[in-house]
């Protein structure tokens, strides 16, 4: 069995595991939503008849139950980032015995990290996306390019859900923006509750957001990550590591598991419960990488080391798979399109590598 390291609540290995976990439910996801029949997620506004019908998925064993389930729930790989992105800053800056350079240099450093990982699949994207569409001209404006590179396109567009192409970028924007909300604010003041004033003031817009429309701006930015992300930020200040593994240890965590895998179902199906979601898709995931055999979590940990390039390569890969195969062949295109992405996401990693090798030499 996996154990934890005595001194951290998360050991590197299940840090790179829960991201493996979270970019394979990512990346699944954003085929399979794609799929006419597949059950649609409540990731950005919310309808009530999404989850109930997938229950009824659930409870008949649907033969796309494997593409019903991505489909609706992969999009929670999302809060596993965020909490893991807020984790590691706790880990780096507050413990690691680190200190936080000035605001604008801290946010032009992870600025300039974020692009150099996303600059790559951007320009291959509007390469492919140009010799396949004839309205290329418009979806890569000027003006969205540049909202782009510069991680604004969040903020500056009213519906940023057709506006950002490839869809799955809009993450590297949200990035930026909770990076500035820990850097300015919780960074400084470390009072748990600060921390809590934030989530609670977030899912409070987003409860009083009259519109579908102004909900999904809403959670398009900050306001939809500030919970998984301080969740992270306080579970690096606060947990503790767990004690030796025995029978009882292993019962709560199963318990756990069980209990957040009901929240999760259960509190989909009101829009208030609906907000909270992620907090339990972050506490079933911990538990469970803490009960996982030592081997599971080495390759759910591979898989996490790859998970940044991944993430950028597979909207190209998805761009051109999905058209062959989304009505014919379906399982066959959605193995096609893993294997496709993860190569090139092999490909990707091994390019920065060689240019961080180069410039380390320089």
């Amino acid at each position: 069995m996996s154990g934890m390291s005595s001194s951290e609540p998360l050991s590197r290995a299940q840090c790179n595991a829960l991201r493996g976990i979270a970019i394979a439910a990512i990346v699944l996801h954003n085929y399979c939503h794609w799929l006419g029949f597949a059950v649609k997620e409540n990731e950005y506004r919310f309808f009530a008849d999404r989850p109930a019908l997938f229950f009824d998925k659930l409870l008949s064993w649907d033969g796309d139950l494997f593409i019903h389930f991505f489909s609706f729930l992969g999009h929670y790989g999302v809060p596993l980032f965020l909490f893991l992105s807020g984790y590691g800053l706790v880990r780096k800056y507050e413990q690691g015995g680190l200190a936080a350079p000035a605001a604008w240099r801290f946010l032009v450093r992870h600025y300039l990290k974020l692009l150099r990982l996303m600059i790559i699949g951007y320009v291959v994207f509007i390469g492919v996306y140009c010799l396949r569409s004839a309205n290329a001209a418009e979806v890569f404006s000027a003006d969205r390019v540049a909202a782009q590179l510069t991680m604004v396109i969040n903020f500056v567009y009213a519906a940023p859900d057709r506006i950002i192409r490839p869809g799955p970028y809009w993450f590297f924007g949200l990035m930026m923006q909770l990076y500035a909300l820990y850097i300015l604010l919780l960074y400084r003041n470390r009072k748990t509750a600060v921390a809590l004033a934030v989530v609670v003031a977030c899912c409070i817009v987003q409860m009083l957001c009259a519109t579908d429309a102004a909900l999904n701006y809403a959670r398009y930015n900050f306001v939809g990550g500030a919970l998984p992300f301080v969740a992270g930020i306080l579970f690096g200040r606060l947990a503790r590591a767990p004690g030796a593994r025995n029978v009882r240890t292993v019962a709560v965590a199963v318990a756990v598991v069980l209990l957040s895998a009901a929240a999760v179902l259960w509190g989909g199906l009101w829009r208030a419960s609906w907000l909270w979601v992620p907090l339990f898709v972050i506490t079933g995931a911990v538990a469970t990488v803490w009960l996982l055999p030592r081997r599971v979590v080495n390759v759910c940990a591979w898989a996490g080391g790859v998970s940044a390039a991944l993430f950028v390569m597979h909207p190209v890969v998805r761009e051109v798979v999905i058209v062959h195969y989304r009505h014919t062949d379906i399982y066959f295109g959605i193995a096609v399109y893993v294997l496709a992405s993860v190569a090139l996401a092999m490909l990707l990693r091994y390019i920065l590598g060689l240019v961080s090798h180069i410039n380390i030499r320089r």
